[in-house]
Protein backbone atom coordinates (compact mmCIF):
# COMPACT_ATOMS: atom_id res chain seq x y z
CA UNK A 1 0.00 0.00 0.00
CA UNK A 2 2.85 2.42 0.71
CA UNK A 3 4.19 1.62 -2.74
CA UNK A 4 0.93 2.36 -4.42
CA UNK A 5 0.46 5.81 -3.01
CA UNK A 6 4.22 6.93 -3.20
CA UNK A 7 3.74 9.58 -6.44
CA UNK A 8 5.14 8.28 -9.61
CA UNK A 9 8.08 11.33 -10.03
CA UNK A 10 9.64 10.00 -6.67
CA UNK A 11 9.28 6.26 -7.97
CA UNK A 12 10.97 7.49 -10.96
CA UNK A 13 14.00 9.56 -9.42
CA UNK A 14 14.43 6.34 -7.08
CA UNK A 15 14.59 4.25 -9.96
CA UNK A 16 16.83 6.47 -12.00
CA UNK A 17 19.15 7.59 -8.70
CA UNK A 18 19.92 4.32 -7.95
CA UNK A 19 22.39 2.82 -11.78
CA UNK A 20 23.75 6.45 -11.18
CA UNK A 21 25.11 5.89 -7.96
CA UNK A 22 26.07 2.39 -8.92
CA UNK A 23 27.98 4.05 -11.49
CA UNK A 24 30.02 6.57 -9.45
CA UNK A 25 30.96 3.71 -7.36
CA UNK A 26 31.96 1.60 -9.47
CA UNK A 27 34.10 4.48 -11.17
CA UNK A 28 35.38 5.62 -7.65
CA UNK A 29 36.54 1.84 -7.32
CA UNK A 30 38.70 1.64 -11.02
CA UNK A 31 39.38 4.67 -10.30
CA UNK A 32 41.04 3.81 -7.08
CA UNK A 33 42.88 0.29 -8.74
CA UNK A 34 44.50 2.58 -11.73
CA UNK A 35 45.79 4.84 -9.14
CA UNK A 36 47.52 2.15 -6.86
CA UNK A 37 48.63 0.14 -10.20
CA UNK A 38 50.35 2.92 -11.94
CA UNK A 39 52.21 3.65 -8.23
CA UNK A 40 52.99 -0.08 -7.98
CA UNK A 41 54.54 0.20 -11.58
CA UNK A 42 56.40 3.57 -11.11
CA UNK A 43 57.93 2.11 -7.93
CA UNK A 44 58.95 -1.15 -9.81
CA UNK A 45 60.11 0.51 -12.65
CA UNK A 46 62.49 2.48 -10.73
CA UNK A 47 63.92 0.01 -9.13
CA UNK A 48 64.38 -2.39 -11.89
CA UNK A 49 66.40 1.13 -13.50
CA UNK A 50 68.38 1.90 -10.49
CA UNK A 51 69.14 -1.89 -10.10
CA UNK A 52 69.79 -2.67 -13.61
CA UNK A 53 73.74 -2.21 -13.48
CA UNK A 54 74.45 -4.71 -10.86
CA UNK A 55 72.31 -7.49 -12.43
CA UNK A 56 74.60 -10.09 -13.33
CA UNK A 57 75.92 -12.82 -11.88
CA UNK A 58 78.27 -11.47 -9.07
CA UNK A 59 75.30 -10.01 -7.68
CA UNK A 60 74.48 -14.02 -6.96
CA UNK A 61 77.99 -15.68 -6.99
CA UNK A 62 79.46 -13.18 -4.42
CA UNK A 63 79.58 -12.64 -0.82
CA UNK A 64 78.40 -9.05 0.65
CA UNK A 65 81.35 -6.28 1.48
CA UNK A 66 82.15 -3.12 2.39
CA UNK A 67 84.96 -2.33 0.64
CA UNK A 68 83.86 -3.18 -2.78
CA UNK A 69 80.23 -2.80 -2.95
CA UNK A 70 80.99 -2.62 -7.18
CA UNK A 71 81.40 -6.69 -7.07
CA UNK A 72 80.15 -7.16 -4.08
CA UNK A 73 76.65 -9.78 -3.63
CA UNK A 74 74.10 -11.28 -2.01
CA UNK A 75 74.73 -14.95 -1.94
CA UNK A 76 74.61 -15.14 1.98
CA UNK A 77 70.96 -13.36 1.66
CA UNK A 78 69.33 -15.42 -0.93
CA UNK A 79 70.74 -18.92 0.47
CA UNK A 80 69.11 -17.70 4.03
CA UNK A 81 66.21 -16.66 2.76
CA UNK A 82 65.76 -20.19 0.93
CA UNK A 83 66.39 -22.12 4.50
CA UNK A 84 63.91 -19.95 6.28
CA UNK A 85 61.38 -19.73 3.72
CA UNK A 86 62.19 -23.66 3.12
CA UNK A 87 62.03 -25.00 7.29
CA UNK A 88 58.41 -22.48 7.12
CA UNK A 89 56.80 -24.11 4.57
CA UNK A 90 57.83 -27.75 6.15
CA UNK A 91 56.49 -26.78 9.77
CA UNK A 92 53.80 -24.17 9.27
CA UNK A 93 51.72 -25.67 6.10
CA UNK A 94 51.01 -29.33 7.20
CA UNK A 95 50.48 -27.70 10.71
CA UNK A 96 48.26 -24.73 9.41
CA UNK A 97 46.34 -27.21 7.53
CA UNK A 98 45.86 -30.19 9.58
CA UNK A 99 44.55 -27.29 12.38
CA UNK A 100 42.52 -26.27 9.61
CA UNK A 101 40.61 -29.60 8.70
CA UNK A 102 39.91 -30.24 13.05
CA UNK A 103 38.44 -26.51 13.37
CA UNK A 104 36.52 -27.14 10.33
CA UNK A 105 35.22 -30.43 9.83
CA UNK A 106 36.04 -31.98 13.77
CA UNK A 107 35.77 -29.63 16.04
CA UNK A 108 32.05 -28.60 17.85
CA UNK A 109 31.89 -24.93 17.64
CA UNK A 110 29.82 -24.80 20.92
CA UNK A 111 32.41 -26.18 23.30
CA UNK A 112 34.31 -23.18 24.83
CA UNK A 113 37.86 -23.98 23.80
CA UNK A 114 36.77 -24.72 20.36
CA UNK A 115 35.67 -20.72 20.24
CA UNK A 116 38.89 -20.15 22.44
CA UNK A 117 41.03 -21.26 19.64
CA UNK A 118 39.38 -19.69 16.99
CA UNK A 119 39.58 -16.37 18.53
CA UNK A 120 42.95 -16.20 19.19
CA UNK A 121 43.86 -17.43 15.76
CA UNK A 122 41.83 -14.56 14.34
CA UNK A 123 43.83 -12.50 16.90
CA UNK A 124 47.06 -13.83 16.11
CA UNK A 125 46.40 -13.27 12.67
CA UNK A 126 46.54 -9.49 13.06
CA UNK A 127 49.32 -9.49 15.74
CA UNK A 128 52.80 -7.30 14.43
CA UNK A 129 55.68 -9.23 13.17
CA UNK A 130 57.62 -7.19 15.63
CA UNK A 131 55.89 -9.00 18.55
CA UNK A 132 57.30 -11.85 17.13
CA UNK A 133 60.38 -11.21 16.88
CA UNK A 134 60.18 -10.62 20.52
CA UNK A 135 58.78 -14.07 21.29
CA UNK A 136 61.29 -15.63 19.31
CA UNK A 137 64.34 -13.59 21.42
CA UNK A 138 62.24 -14.17 24.71
CA UNK A 139 61.40 -18.03 24.33
CA UNK A 140 62.56 -19.54 21.32
CA UNK A 141 66.44 -18.19 21.18
CA UNK A 142 66.64 -17.61 24.99
CA UNK A 143 65.00 -20.03 26.84
CA UNK A 144 64.74 -22.99 24.57
CA UNK A 145 68.35 -22.38 23.72
CA UNK A 146 67.96 -22.57 20.11
CA UNK A 147 70.59 -19.50 19.64
CA UNK A 148 70.38 -16.87 16.65
CA UNK A 149 70.76 -19.70 14.24
CA UNK A 150 68.28 -20.88 11.20
CA UNK A 151 65.99 -23.00 13.45
CA UNK A 152 65.23 -19.97 15.63
CA UNK A 153 64.19 -17.99 12.74
CA UNK A 154 62.41 -20.52 10.75
CA UNK A 155 60.01 -21.30 14.20
CA UNK A 156 59.60 -17.51 14.44
CA UNK A 157 58.48 -17.07 11.10
CA UNK A 158 56.42 -19.95 10.79
CA UNK A 159 54.39 -18.91 14.26
CA UNK A 160 53.89 -15.44 12.38
CA UNK A 161 52.50 -17.20 8.81
CA UNK A 162 50.10 -20.17 10.94
CA UNK A 163 47.21 -17.83 12.12
CA UNK A 164 47.32 -17.26 8.39
CA UNK A 165 47.33 -20.30 6.76
CA UNK A 166 44.92 -21.75 8.78
CA UNK A 167 42.42 -19.11 7.62
CA UNK A 168 43.16 -19.51 4.43
CA UNK A 169 42.85 -23.16 4.66
CA UNK A 170 39.58 -23.14 6.58
CA UNK A 171 37.83 -21.00 4.15
CA UNK A 172 38.84 -23.01 0.93
CA UNK A 173 37.72 -26.45 2.85
CA UNK A 174 34.27 -24.71 3.77
CA UNK A 175 33.87 -23.47 0.01
CA UNK A 176 33.75 -27.32 -1.18
CA UNK A 177 30.61 -28.29 -1.86
CA UNK A 178 28.29 -30.11 1.10
CA UNK A 179 26.95 -32.43 -1.55
CA UNK A 180 30.94 -33.54 -2.20
CA UNK A 181 30.95 -34.67 1.48
CA UNK A 182 27.42 -36.26 1.60
CA UNK A 183 27.74 -38.16 -1.10
CA UNK A 184 31.00 -39.53 -0.30
CA UNK A 185 29.18 -40.26 3.25
CA UNK A 186 26.30 -41.41 1.56
CA UNK A 187 28.71 -44.12 -0.24
CA UNK A 188 29.90 -45.51 2.56
CA UNK A 189 33.70 -43.77 3.49
CA UNK A 190 34.31 -42.65 6.77
CA UNK A 191 34.86 -38.88 7.44
CA UNK A 192 38.31 -38.96 7.37
CA UNK A 193 38.40 -40.71 3.51
CA UNK A 194 35.86 -38.07 2.71
CA UNK A 195 38.01 -35.53 3.82
CA UNK A 196 41.56 -36.92 2.19
CA UNK A 197 39.67 -37.94 -1.02
CA UNK A 198 37.19 -35.88 -1.69
CA UNK A 199 37.26 -32.47 0.67
CA UNK A 200 41.37 -31.97 0.37
CA UNK A 201 41.56 -32.33 -3.32
CA UNK A 202 38.56 -30.31 -3.96
CA UNK A 203 40.13 -27.24 -1.57
CA UNK A 204 44.00 -27.39 -3.09
CA UNK A 205 43.63 -24.68 -4.65
CA UNK A 206 42.54 -22.07 -2.11
CA UNK A 207 44.71 -23.92 0.02
CA UNK A 208 47.66 -23.60 -1.95
CA UNK A 209 47.08 -19.60 -2.90
CA UNK A 210 46.63 -19.15 0.84
CA UNK A 211 49.93 -20.93 1.58
CA UNK A 212 51.65 -18.87 -0.67
CA UNK A 213 50.70 -15.58 0.67
CA UNK A 214 51.46 -16.43 3.94
CA UNK A 215 55.24 -17.51 2.60
CA UNK A 216 54.95 -14.37 0.73
CA UNK A 217 54.22 -12.19 3.80
CA UNK A 218 57.19 -14.31 5.55
CA UNK A 219 60.05 -13.85 3.04
CA UNK A 220 59.66 -9.81 3.14
CA UNK A 221 59.93 -9.35 7.00
CA UNK A 222 62.56 -8.22 8.31
CA UNK A 223 61.75 -7.01 12.47
CA UNK A 224 61.32 -10.39 13.60
CA UNK A 225 65.49 -11.16 12.35
CA UNK A 226 66.29 -7.53 13.77
CA UNK A 227 65.16 -8.34 17.34
CA UNK A 228 66.97 -12.15 16.80
CA UNK A 229 69.99 -10.53 15.95
CA UNK A 230 70.84 -11.88 12.37
CA UNK A 231 73.69 -10.30 11.06
CA UNK A 232 73.69 -8.12 8.48
CA UNK A 233 77.21 -8.89 7.08
CA UNK A 234 77.48 -12.63 6.34
CA UNK A 235 80.46 -13.70 4.34
CA UNK A 236 79.23 -17.29 4.25
CA UNK A 237 75.78 -19.81 3.83
CA UNK A 238 74.65 -21.51 6.12
CA UNK A 239 75.44 -24.88 6.55
CA UNK A 240 72.39 -26.55 8.58
CA UNK A 241 69.77 -25.33 10.65
CA UNK A 242 71.90 -24.39 13.76
CA UNK A 243 74.17 -22.32 11.69
CA UNK A 244 73.93 -18.50 11.65
CA UNK A 245 72.32 -16.53 8.69
CA UNK A 246 70.95 -13.42 7.41
CA UNK A 247 68.26 -12.86 5.08
CA UNK A 248 67.47 -10.72 1.95
CA UNK A 249 65.86 -7.86 3.65
CA UNK A 250 67.90 -7.39 6.30
CA UNK A 251 70.86 -6.99 3.51
CA UNK A 252 68.88 -4.72 2.03
CA UNK A 253 68.10 -2.49 4.49
CA UNK A 254 71.77 -2.77 5.86
CA UNK A 255 72.90 -1.67 2.41
CA UNK A 256 70.10 1.30 2.16
CA UNK A 257 71.29 2.61 5.13
CA UNK A 258 74.96 3.24 3.63
CA UNK A 259 76.22 6.65 2.45
CA UNK A 260 78.27 5.22 -0.89
CA UNK A 261 75.62 5.54 -3.79
CA UNK A 262 77.29 1.85 -4.92
CA UNK A 263 75.56 0.58 -2.27
CA UNK A 264 71.92 1.72 -3.31
CA UNK A 265 72.54 0.58 -6.49
CA UNK A 266 73.15 -3.33 -5.27
CA UNK A 267 70.33 -2.62 -2.76
CA UNK A 268 68.19 -1.97 -5.46
CA UNK A 269 69.35 -5.06 -7.36
CA UNK A 270 69.16 -6.98 -4.26
CA UNK A 271 65.22 -6.36 -4.04
CA UNK A 272 64.63 -6.97 -7.96
CA UNK A 273 65.90 -10.80 -7.08
CA UNK A 274 63.50 -10.86 -4.23
CA UNK A 275 61.10 -9.57 -6.40
CA UNK A 276 61.79 -12.73 -8.69
CA UNK A 277 62.00 -14.80 -5.92
CA UNK A 278 58.28 -13.64 -4.89
CA UNK A 279 57.08 -14.00 -8.51
CA UNK A 280 58.34 -17.61 -8.75
CA UNK A 281 56.40 -18.67 -5.64
CA UNK A 282 53.34 -17.08 -6.56
CA UNK A 283 53.69 -18.84 -10.35
CA UNK A 284 53.96 -21.85 -8.18
CA UNK A 285 50.55 -20.87 -6.79
CA UNK A 286 49.29 -20.54 -9.50
CA UNK A 287 49.77 -23.41 -11.81
CA UNK A 288 48.34 -25.35 -8.98
CA UNK A 289 45.48 -24.04 -8.51
CA UNK A 290 45.11 -23.85 -12.14
CA UNK A 291 46.19 -27.48 -12.45
CA UNK A 292 43.58 -28.60 -9.64
CA UNK A 293 40.62 -26.18 -10.89
CA UNK A 294 40.73 -28.18 -14.42
CA UNK A 295 40.47 -31.68 -12.26
CA UNK A 296 37.57 -30.59 -10.00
Amino acid sequence: MAILSTPRSQVDLVGKGRPLREHLFRIALLSSLAIALIFLALLLAYTLTEGWPRLDSRLWENFPSVRRPETAGVLSGITGTLWIIGLTALMALPTGVLAAIYLEEYADNTRWYNRLIELNIANLAAVPSIVYGILGLGIIARWLDFGFTVMTGAVTISLLVLPIVIISAREAIRAVPPSIREGSLALGATQWQTIYRQVLPASIPGIATGSILALSRAIGEAAPFLMLGAATLVRFNPDGIWSSFTVLPLQIYNLISQSREEFHILAAAAIVVLLAILLLMNSLAIWLRNRYQKRW
